[in-house]
Order: structure tokens, then C-alpha cells, then sequence
């Protein structure tokens, strides 16, 4: 998801520093952006000047504080709660005044993320899609304390990345996942209960509801520990039977069959030679 961000902001014309925690996970994200970019050139939605001009936008570093002075953040560490303020702390302590902080969190408070910094009207929810050079949706995210000025001008970025803004307010899931992780997780129960078979059922959503993949498919595309994570944010926030997660979604996760990042999941994903 960062290579992503880091990826649309360079191309739209802004100043980029992409931060990872290690010098060569910083050149491997450059590598992935730069043969994604390949991509859009073999496609002609970029020429390659324009991908050269993005690139020399884009540097990386492994600390804020060689970002010092920037004017807008978005962070996208995994989804744990202690990690993100920590984030936000150092975020508040390095940008310019009144730089704006979002975090591309999925399902996590956004409140409770605010309540890291001294200033949470600058605090907001920026949740890209995935992949996010091709999905046109960013779901923006107001908390409690969010300003209406930090929503205007998070909406107006949007719109010159090329995206289109939804503003939900702050609540377990927000509405994207909310909707979309409990049907995930039924299609994970129907496959549970011998309903039908992973490769009918997603057929059903595909071809019955026009859904471009099916929900099992989807599934280990997101990450069965990403979905997981989420519905237990969701059901810690709301209770219920609706939001349990389903014990065959826990233990594909406790198998490390995580998806196409682990090279299965409810389906196999063998490596490309």
C-alpha cells in the first residue's frame, strides 16, 4: 500500500519521501514502483518521460526525520494501534506547522490514533484501495476531533491525485469494510458448512451480483490476516454473531496460509519462475 501512495503522489507532480525502517526495503519499494510505472508504459496511460519526472520526484529514507518539514503524511505501517502512535508522535514532532496527518488505516479507530498527538484536528483517515495506482476510490475517514478544514483539504488532494473521495465518519470498518468483511467472512462460513465448494461460491458472486472477484478469491488477495484482523475490530466495536470470525478464517491464518503473499490460501498462488 505504500509503494502505491508513494507511487500516485510522485506521478500527480508532488514531492515524495517514501520512509521504510530499512535501506533495503526502501530500494525494494523503489524497484516495485519503477516496474509498476513499466506497466503503465507498455499500456500507454504513461510516457516515459512522465515516468522518469515521477521518479526524480520520489526519494526514500529509514527515518521521519529525513522528512522533516513536510506538509502532508500518510502512514501505512501494519495495522497495530501502538505502532501507529508511535508514528504519529514522531509525524506531529517532524512535519511544518499545520501539516495534516493521515493514516491508511483499514478499520482502526481513528480516534484512538488522534489521541497520540497534542493537535487530532489534523488527524484523518485516508484509506486507499488496493492496488492503489489503479483504484479510483480513497474513503476518507473523519474523527471525532478532525477539523473541517483537515477534511477540505484532504478531499481537495484527493481530487488532484486523480480519485474520487467518500467521507465516512469514524467507526469500527468505517463503511468499506464494515460492509465488505462480513461478506467475505459468510463466504468463508458457507465454504465452512459444506454449503458449496470455494470455486462455486465465488463463481455465484461473480457472475449473480456482478462482483469483478469472488469473495473467497478477494480474500486471499486482501490477506486472510488482514481480513481476520478487521472483523475482530469489528467485533470487539460492535458484538453480535454478525461480526464473529468465522474459526475456518482463524485457522487458515494460524496455518500461515495468509494468500497470495504466502503463496496460498484458499487457493494456491505458485511463484512465478
Amino acid at each position: 500500500m505504500g509503494n502505491g501512495i508513494a507511487h500516485v503522489f510522485a506521478q500527480r507532480g508532488f514531492e515524495v519521501v517514501l520512509v521504510e525502517v530499512r535501506p533495503d526495503l526502501a530500494e525494494k519499494a523503489l524497484a516495485a514502483i519503477g516496474k509498476n510505472m513499466d506497466r503503465q508504459v507498455a499500456k500507454g496511460s504513461l510516457s516515459a518521460a512522465e515516468k522518469a519526472a515521477a521518479l526524480g520526484r520520489l526519494k526514500t529514507a529509514t527515518s521521519i526525520a529525513e522528512a522533516a518539514g513536510f506538509q502532508f503524511a500518510v502512514e501505512a505501517v501494519p495495522e497495530r494501534l501502538d505502532l501507529k502512535k508511535a508514528v504519529f508522535k514522531e509525524l506531529e514532532a517532524r512535519g511544518a506547522s499545520g501539516a495534516i496527518l493521515a493514516t491508511n488505516t483499514s478499520s482502526l479507530p481513528i480516534a484512538e490514533i488522534a489521541a497520540a498527538v497534542k493537535d487530532p484536528s489534523r488527524v484523518i483517515g485516508m484509506h486507499f484501495m488496493n492496488p492503489v495506482p489503479v483504484m479510483k476510490l480513497v474513503e476518507i475517514i473523519r474523527g471525532s476531533k478532525t477539523s473541517q478544514e483537515t477534511t477540505e483539504a484532504t478531499r481537495e488532494l484527493t481530487s488532484k491525485l486523480g480519485k474520487i473521495a467518500a467521507v465516512a465518519n469514524d467507526s469500527p470498518g468505517f463503511v468499506s469494510n464494515r460492509v465488505l468483511m462480513p461478506m467475505i467472512n459468510e463466504a468463508v462460513e458457507c465454504l465452512r458448512e459444506g454449503v458449496s465448494t470455494k470455486e462455486d461460491i465465488d463463481t455465484i458472486m461473480k457472475l449473480g451480483m456482478a462482483h469483478p472477484m469472488g469473495p473467497i478469491q478477494l480474500a486471499d488477495y486482501i490477506g486472510l490476516d488482514v481480513c481476520l484482523a478487521i472483523m475482530e475490530v469489528l467485533d470487539r466495536g460492535f458484538g453480535g454473531v454478525k461480526y464473529k470470525p468465522s474459526p475456518l478464517l482463524r485457522e487458515m491464518v494460524e496455518a500461515g496460509r495468509l494468500g497470495v503473499k504466502s503463496g496460498g490460501g484458499f487457493y494456491d498462488y505458485p511463484k512465478k519462475p
